[in-house]
Order: structure tokens, then C-alpha cells, then sequence
């Protein structure tokens, strides 16, 4: 089978109704919560991507049962701090940086030392920002890669409870810090900058001893030591990260409607719409509901002819973060000069995804000025890309690959763009979504 996917041709007008798979964030944590409650926890629409089946596998390693059933999966959970540890225990969190990082506060009372590895690109991300705070509770941290993957940690008899500030924005850390704080004796007390919030609710529903006080820049989180949490079932709605590719598809492609079913629009996730709107793309949010806490919408999206540039306001980076790379695709787009500051968070994920956002636009003939932290791109409403384009050596990053996929399918060209296999870890229907939408196979 091959791992290289070739685009010559625009896709077509179409009208057309889709599912996304389910939401990655709240997969990988229903699975890790699951795994610290008393019984037997059912997930419907669990994402079956490269990052959740690692998460299974890393409760299983830990002595937590999971079975798969024909339409949902089941935890039995052993309670808090209920992991089977055992000496010389290694913990592959493959390419989730999420499962890495919230899976580590979980282990702060381990007895033995455990090893957490990870693939390349993973590796190649800074895991200080959770082993610094996690050191506070009284766990011991030993790496030869200056806290890089791999990594050990061995937990303490008695974590205490902290005091963190999460001043970067990452949902990540301050999940993990959250996770530790269910076996920290006392309160724990964290001032977080804006980010998702998919923890926060989660610990709500299930009725986890935590407050939280939100103000515009920050949220100020307090939880208690827990010593139950109950089983619960969850049905996963869509991946708006997911839903934000055929959200760019269809507003760049001519004279065509979608609508995409029962998707997650969290109000720390949507970034992605108020930037698209704002940029003149025609999006409507349908059928909105409650769903555990969670809001849950369809999404109906309409061909736009006259998108405008944006100097993009800095607070929506965090419910954006992930989906920046088909934001700038619109730009390319866009009539004026569009502007995105304060972005240096992207250059951090699985690959250094600003820079590569500003290659790739490069390659098509747009013209970007880039920094550490910003970029500038220069609309071309009427672009037509004349020279041949290959992706690849862009660490197998799945969202580099299916903002390659959306690009081709939107500004024509010849395009040939390696390791489709790369969308496994977060999106593993995106091409066949494709192919229903444009009937034609990949």
C-alpha cells in the first residue's frame, strides 16, 4: 500500500452531510479517568486513533481491564491511584503529548520507578513544564535528555498538595497537575491561563471536589484529595480540530454546502469559528445542545467568494492552537494581509508547525514574513500555483498532511504529499471523508 497520496485536480461543487470521528481530548481522558473510578466506565464513539489506542495500552500496563465491544469500549477501574504497579515498567505514549503529559500525574504514587518513551517527534518536545510542577507534589524525575523523552519518574508515598501557575496556556498542564491533585493530600490550588477546559467539566460531572473561579485572562482551580470517583458512560461527540479541515474545505471550495454532525463546540475549543467568521466565512452553528457539561452543535458551512484578511486577536490562540494551519490557508486566500502574533506555541507541537505553515504556503506562491512568535501572510484571492508540490519530511505530523490535503483539493496544482499513514494518530477517516465529499479515492 502506499503512503504517498497525488492531487491534480480541484475538487468539485457538492452538497453533502458528514460525521467526524470522535473528539481526541476528551477520548484520552475519558480513558484515563475511567481508569481511576470504582467500576465499569463505557465510551461510545471513542476515537480509534494512534494516541487513544496508546492510552488504553497504558492503563492495561498498569493493571486497568479494557474491552472493546461492537459499539463501545469498557474500563473496569480499580478506584484512585488503582494502577497494578510493577518494577521496570515502560509507558509508550507514541506521539500524544497529551496522553504523555496527563498520564504522568497520574503516577506521582507509584513505588517504582517507571520509564515514559515516546516516538521521534514526541521526544522532541519539552516535558519540563510537567515534571517541574509534578516535583512539587514529591515526585523524583531522571532523564539523560534534559527533560526530554524518554524519562522516569518514581512517585511519592504522601504527595502534597501545590500551588501552580500555568502561564502558558496549555490545557496539557494544567490536566496533569489536576490528575496529581486527586492523590495530593490537601487542596491544590492552580492559576491557569486560558485554555481548554475539558478536564474542569469532566471533573465537575463526576462530582470531584473542585471549584473553579474564571476571570478574562486566567482560571483560578481548586481541587481536593479524592477518595472515589464513580463510574460513568460517556458517548464522544466530533473533533472540532477534525471538523475544521472540511470547515476550510467547503468555504474555499466553489459553490458547495456541508453540514457536519454532533460535534464538540466547546467554548474554549471554538477559536477556530470566530476566526473563520471574522474572516467572512459562512458558518452556522445548528442544533446546539448539552451533552455532560459539554456543548454539542451541527455545523453547517457554505462556499464564501469574499474572504477578508485578518489581524487575528491574540486571546483566541489558545482555542485555536490546533487548527492554525488551515486558519492559514483562509488567509492565503483572503483579500489584504493577514496577521497572526503570539503563535510561538505552534513551533512546540509535532513538528515545528509555524514554520512549516509558512513553507508550505511558500511552496504555493504565497508570500509570508515569519518570526519566532508571528506571521504575516500576504492574500492572493486569485492565486494559481505553477510549479509542482512535494510534502514531506515534516515528522510524519498528521495535521501538516491534512492541511496539505486541503490546500490541494482548494488551490489546484499538482500536489504530492507523503505519509498519508500520519493521520492515524488523531484522524484516521479523514481520507475516506475525502473521498465521500469529492468521489474520488486518495
Amino acid at each position: 500500500m502506499t503512503k504517498t497520496i497525488v492531487i491534480k485536480n480541484r475538487i468539485k461543487p457538492y452538497n453533502k452531510k458528514i460525521t467526524v470521528d470522535g473528539d481526541k481530548s476528551l477520548s484520552i481522558r475519558w480513558a484515563l479517568i475511567a481508569s481511576q473510578c470504582t467500576g465499569k466506565s463505557k465510551a461510545y464513539n471513542l476515537l480509534m486513533s494512534e494516541d487513544v489506542i496508546a492510552a488504553l495500552d497504558s492503563i492495561k500496563k498498569l493493571g486497568i481491564k479494557v474491552k472493546k465491544y461492537q459499539n463501545y469500549f469498557e474500563i473496569n477501574g480499580n478506584g484512585i491511584n488503582g494502577f497494578k504497579f510493577k518494577k521496570n515498567l515502560v509507558i509508550n505514549a507514541k506521539n500524544s503529548g497529551t496522553l504523555g503529559r496527563l498520564i504522568l500525574g497520574l503516577l506521582i504514587k507509584s513505588p517504582y520507578k517507571i520509564k515514559l518513551i515516546g516516538d521521534k517527534s514526541l521526544s522532541k518536545r519539552d516535558f519540563s513544564r510537567i515534571t517541574l510542577p509534578l516535583k512539587k507534589f514529591g515526585a523524583k524525575f531522571y532523564s539523560k535528555t534534559n527533560n526530554h523523552l524518554p524519562l522516569t519518574i518514581l512517585g511519592s508515598k504522601s504527595p502534597k498538595s501545590i500551588k501552580y501557575l500555568e502561564d502558558k496556556g496549555s490545557a496539557q498542564c494544567k490536566s496533569s497537575v489536576m490528575f496529581a491533585a486527586l492523590n495530593a493530600e490537601g487542596t491544590t490550588f492552580i492559576k491557569a491561563k486560558k485554555s481548554r477546559n475539558h478536564s474542569e467539566i469532566l471533573f465537575k460531572y463526576l462530582k470531584i471536589p473542585v471549584k473553579i473561579k474564571k476571570t478574562k485572562k486566567y482560571d483560578f482551580i481548586e481541587i481536593k484529595q479524592t477518595k472515589k470517583i464513580k463510574a460513568f458512560n460517556y458517548k464522544i461527540p466530533g473533533d472540532i480540530s477534525s471538523s475544521a479541515f472540511f470547515m476550510v474545505l467547503t468555504t474555499l471550495a466553489s459553490n458547495s454546502k456541508l453540514l457536519i454532525r454532533n460535534v464538540n463546540i466547546n467554548p474554549s475549543r471554538i477559536g477556530v469559528i470566530t476566526i473563520l467568521k471574522k474572516m467572512g466565512a459562512k458558518i452556522y452553528l445548528k442544533n446546539k445542545r448539552d451533552y455532560r457539561g459539554e456543548k454539542i452543535s451541527d455545523i453547517m458551512i457554505k462556499s464564501s467568494n469574499k474572504l477578508r484578511a485578518i489581524n487575528c486577536p491574540s486571546n483566541l490562540n489558545s482555542s485555536a492552537i490546533d487548527e492554525f494551519l488551515v486558519i492559514f490557508l483562509v488567509a492565503a486566500k483572503a483579500k489584504g494581509i493577514s496577521y497572526f502574533k503570539d503563535v510561538s506555541e505552534l513551533n512546540k507541537k509535532e513538528s515545528p508547525r509555524l514554520n512549516w505553515g509558512s513553507n508550505i504556503l511558500n511552496m504555493m506562491g504565497v508570500k509570508t514574513e515569519l518570526t519566532k512568535d508571528s506571521i504575516k501572510i500576504y492574500g492572493q484571492p486569485n492565486l494559481k500555483i505553477k510549479s509542482p508540490i512535494i510534502i514531506k519530511n515534516y515528522l510524519k505530523d498528521h495535521r501538516i498532511f491534512m492541511m496539505s490535503t486541503i490546500a490541494a483539493l482548494t488551490f489546484g496544482g499538482q500536489w504530492k504529499i507523503h505519509n498519508k499513514d500520519s493521520i492515524n494518530t488523531s484522524f484516521p477517516s479523514f481520507l475516506k471523508i475525502v473521498k465521500k465529499i469529492s468521489n474520488k479515492s486518495l
